[in-house]
């Protein structure tokens, strides 16, 4: 059977109380953005893991992409966490992807108690896929190889891919609290952008189009200029060092950030391209 395995970065290096926390609101975002998008999926916490079974994958996986916090995906197949199970495994999942003269590796990781190591389970799978491939002259190449195999042995799974799909990263939304975002302009809209990268729970007034922000934050809130709602920590204006001399802080009775100050507009440009392109 075929699940998404789900990583986080900086996450992992907080302390546990933190990390559980942050662990916490990540699945829940996990589950907010499938259900807005209508993917019907079931998402189960590991190890520094999340593990996501879906009828569509190809559609969980545009979903998933958008959450704030996740670093990468892969389609993995599962297979018992024994050698036997793991070469058998890696043997069929490596038919369908060899390509004739083409070298190969295995990467391979596990966590427990197993009575086997790592390199104990590179040697034996890789054996395998080349038992299993001799119609295609396979050749072996750890350094620089055409198709790498990875396996990840947990203490009840296993998981076998071979590709890495890499996420925007950052922090959850909701982690680092409530921010006011000025949006006018493109720079105001990558500002808070980068703001909801960094955890933050974003609310936006302007006059500039915030419906590309709702692909990252289905619960988006629009508020009117002047509504500071209680708990809110600070403001993000989309300013350049330009405007700064204007900037007078005896006006705001909370901080104020820029998170573009130090962009140029080709760097602006480059990132609102992105957040187009996954509104399209």
């Amino acid at each position: 059977m075929a699940v998404l395995l789900v990583r986080y970065s900086e996450i992992g290096l907080k302390s546990t109380p933190v990390r559980v926390r942050f662990e916490n609101r990540l699945k829940d975002n996990l589950l907010q953005m499938l259900m807005a998008d209508g993917v019907e999926a079931l998402v189960n916490k590991g190890e520094a893991r999340f593990y996501i079974e879906a009828t569509d994958l190809k559609a969980a996986i545009r979903s998933v992409r958008k959450v704030f916090g996740v670093a990468s995906i892969s389609v993995a197949e599962t297979c018992g966490p024994d050698l036997p199970a793991i070469c058998a495994a890696a043997a069929a999942y490596s038919q369908g992807r060899m390509v004739k003269g083409k070298t190969f590796a295995v990467r391979a990781r596990r966590e427990g108690g197993q009575k086997f190591t790592s390199m104990d389970v590179g040697r034996e799978a890789g054996s395998a896929i080349w038992d299993a491939n001799l119609d295609k002259d396979p050749r072996v190449d750890l350094t620089s190889p055409d198709v790498v195999f990875y396996i990840e042995v947990r203490p009840k799974a296993a998981y076998i891919f071979s590709d890495y799909i890499y996420c925007h990263a950052g922090l959850p939304i909701g982690t680092q609290g409530r921010v006011i975002a000025d949006v006018d302009d493109d720079r105001g809209l990558v500002s808070a952008w980068l703001m909801m990268k960094r955890g933050c729970k974003v609310l936006v007034r302007g006059s500039r189009d915030p419906t590309p922000l709702r692909i990252y934050d289905p619960t988006l809130k629009i508020i009117t200029s002047g509504e500071v709602p209680p708990k809110t920590l600070g403001y993000v204006k989309g300013w350049t060092l330009a405007n700064l001399p204007a900037f007078d802080a005896s006006k705001y009775a909370l901080p104020v950030y820029f998170p573009t100050i130090g962009m140029d507009d080709a760097e602006v440009s480059a990132i609102m391209q992105r957040i187009a392109e996954e509104s399209s």
